[in-house]
């Protein structure tokens, strides 16, 4: 795959979504469910918020993609998320999990580790989280050192990057890991993403949003033009967005306006790295 292949790939991705306007449910974070919804809407997608275990069943059923943030957690969840969870990979449908403060608490380290075996198609998070979760699944050799610090990152994207390709390689899928600049690989290839804006690290949800709209983008493309897809157009809409703004309060509602805005030529043409391992 050539670097003019992923851009056709993610302008197709974008106007599939634009045109089809694709269900991407979630089980979030209760802290942002209202900005994961409004950045799923502005890129083209629909929203809808699950909590119970039938709800994940069923929606698991309608949807074309789901995406599962254990950011919060409920003890209904214990039933929700791996009963959602084992129905889509019975279905064969992609799935987003976002391992949110990953360690901290037994039930969200037990359902992260039951989610082994249904192997999500894209695993999005820090960096710090997605080193915790391949450690968590043994997927890598020498001890852990990483320490998640609530919802923030210690280790950069470049230390992370041995884990994304575990992780990538064991599910099959792809993993967005993310930081000043995106790193997203299926294992056989890998990007960067630059752009986006300091003030996303000022705001709340940020990151889980960046989760729901992956979902989006993989209602329509494979795991890795999905990840890809909506690493893009937040770097690009932070950026400009931050250009338009001079603090954290009014840089969110500009960061939906164009996330709405942007077209899949310039998502596409947003600054990235690509190469092929």
């Amino acid at each position: 795959m050539k670097k003019e292949e992923v851009q056709a790939a993610i302008i197709e991705a974008v106007h599939q979504v634009k045109s089809t306007n694709p269900m991407a449910p979630s089980i979030t974070n209760t802290v942002t469910i209202n900005f994961v919804a409004n950045t799923q809407i502005a890129v083209g997608g629909s929203a809808a918020m699950v909590y119970m275990p039938d709800e994940g069943k069923t929606m698991a059923n309608i949807a074309q993609a789901m995406y599962i943030n254990v950011g919060t957690i409920f003890p209904i969840y214990e039933e929700t998320l791996p009963q959602t969870a084992a129905k889509l990979h019975e279905l064969g449908k992609n799935w987003v999990v976002d391992p949110v403060a990953i360690g901290i608490g037994e039930l969200r380290t037990k359902l992260l580790n039951d989610f082994k075996p249904y192997k999500p198609s894209i695993i999005r998070g820090n960096a710090s989280e997605v080193i915790a979760l391949a450690h968590l699944w043994h997927l890598l050799d020498h001890p852990s050192e990483s320490k998640v610090r609530g919802v923030d990152s210690t280790e950069s994207v470049d230390q992370a990057t041995e884990a994304a390709l575990a992780l990538a390689l064991y599910t099959g899928g792809a993993v967005s890991v993310s930081g000043k600049t995106d790193l997203v690989t299926d294992g056989h290839h890998i990007a960067h993403s630059h752009g986006g804006s300091s003030f996303m690290g000022k705001i709340t949800g940020a990151g889980c949003s960046l989760g729901g709209v992956t979902a989006v983008y993989a209602c329509v493309a494979d795991p890795f033009i999905a990840a890809l897809t909506a690493c893009q157009v937040f770097n690009l809409a932070g950026s400009r967005a931050e250009a338009k703004v001079k603090a954290p309060g009014s840089f969110q509602p500009q960061f939906i306006d164009e996330l709405y805005l942007a077209s899949a030529e310039d998502i596409a043409h947003n600054s990235f790295d690509f190469v092929t391992l």
